[in-house]
């Protein structure tokens, strides 16, 4: 068996007590991991109790990784995001239109700083294993939709910062369409971000272990080349990431795309001395035949995978993303993983 690391995200912490009855749950589903998903709120309010969990995680044996869930709306997730509420500049910017988008542009010294200084109180605080860099990108402006239905061809960040700093290494003013050298400039101040964070992160606890979790998919959400992070070979063989790893795929795709993501995501990780990583989607929408998920983690086993999570906990039962069968889903992830996980990294209670 290639997977030794099983988990899941978690979010909504509060209380170390209740807490570990989750964690003991998660266990008992074959779990050995759990990813915490921590919005601006989160660090900003629970910081005491956010160590205080992660300390009763790590007692019963389970690693811990740091998710910065939806921090700017940088990375995926559904919080608000503080910076946007007490910052109306430092957003990014459409191309076509000129107009502020609903997100931080991580190019403006205001939110490197305030995204820096979340890593580091985490890092100096928080016991932790790792940290989760969580579907980064740029924003996709709505406008402009294509005539099949999906994005246009607008994109971000244009804005005065980006601009500037575009113009100084090329110049020439920033165009307005994606060419060449946009490309290499939107993909060099994406990744430039997240390393210097990582590294920032490693000086304070050089035992973390760094994800980062690019999109996987082309479709009306996830455009290639509108993301930012889409040459995976770029950003896998980043000396600071020590895991790669590629997003969920919706039960609607054929199963030969979740097996080429699958090689693809597997190659490029050994390529550049990685440990690979994949998701399965444990949320919303579900499989008709729930046995589907011993399937694709089957799958995943068989391609080499080493790490497999899940979003979410118990099927995100009780939030408007539930999955129709949540519970049940959730029991048979955990039959799921139990059969996919070697037994030397099962945690026995």
């Amino acid at each position: 068996m290639a997977v030794k690391e099983t988990g899941v995200s978690y979010y909504g912490l509060s209380y170390p007590e209740h807490a570990e009855k989750d964690f003991r749950e998660m266990i008992q589903h074959n779990c050995n991991a759990v990813i915490l998903a921590l919005s601006e709120f989160d660090i900003d309010f629970w910081m005491p109790n956010i160590a205080e969990v992660t300390k009763v995680a790590k007692g019963l044996g389970m690693k811990v990784y740091l998710d910065t869930w939806g921090v700017g709306k940088w990375f995926g997730g559904e919080p608000p995001s503080n910076f946007l509420t007490n910052n109306v500049k430092n957003r990014q910017v459409s191309a076509f239109t000129d107009e502020p988008l609903p997100a931080a542009c991580f190019n403006t010294k205001a939110f490197r700083d305030y995204f820096y200084g979340l890593c580091e109180k985490l890092a100096l605080h928080v016991d932790a294993d790792g940290f989760f860099w969580d579907e980064p990108h740029y924003a996709l402006p709505k406008s402009y939709a294509s005539i099949t239905g999906g994005p246009g061809d607008d994109w971000a960040c244009r804005c005065p910062v980006c601009r500037k700093d575009f113009e100084d290494l090329y110049g020439y003013d920033m165009p307005k369409i994606m060419t060449k050298e946009v490309i290499e400039f939107r993909e060099n101040v994406a990744l430039d971000i997240l390393v210097e964070a990582s590294k920032r992160i490693k000086s304070i606890r050089p035992s973390s272990k760094i994800t980062c979790c690019v999109h996987a998919t082309i479709n009306s959400y996830y455009v290639k080349e509108n993301r930012g992070y889409d040459n995976w070979d770029k950003v896998a063989k980043s000396d600071v990431f020590d895991v790669f790893s590629t997003t969920i795929l919706n039960y609607s795709l054929p199963r030969g795309y979740f097996k080429s993501i699958t090689q693809r995501t597997v190659d490029v990780a050994k390529r550049h001395n990685k440990e690979s990583q994949r998701w399965i989607m444990n949320y919303f929408n579900e499989p008709e035949n729930l046995e589907e998920l011993k399937e694709i983690a089957g799958l995943y086993n068989d391609m080499g995978v080493e790490s497999l999570f899940a979003w979410t906990y118990r099927g995100g039962h009780g939030t408007v993303l539930a999955a129709p069968r949540a519970l049940e889903m959730w029991d048979m992830l955990g039959e799921a993983y139990g059969e996919v996980l070697d037994e030397k990294y099962k945690i026995k209670l």
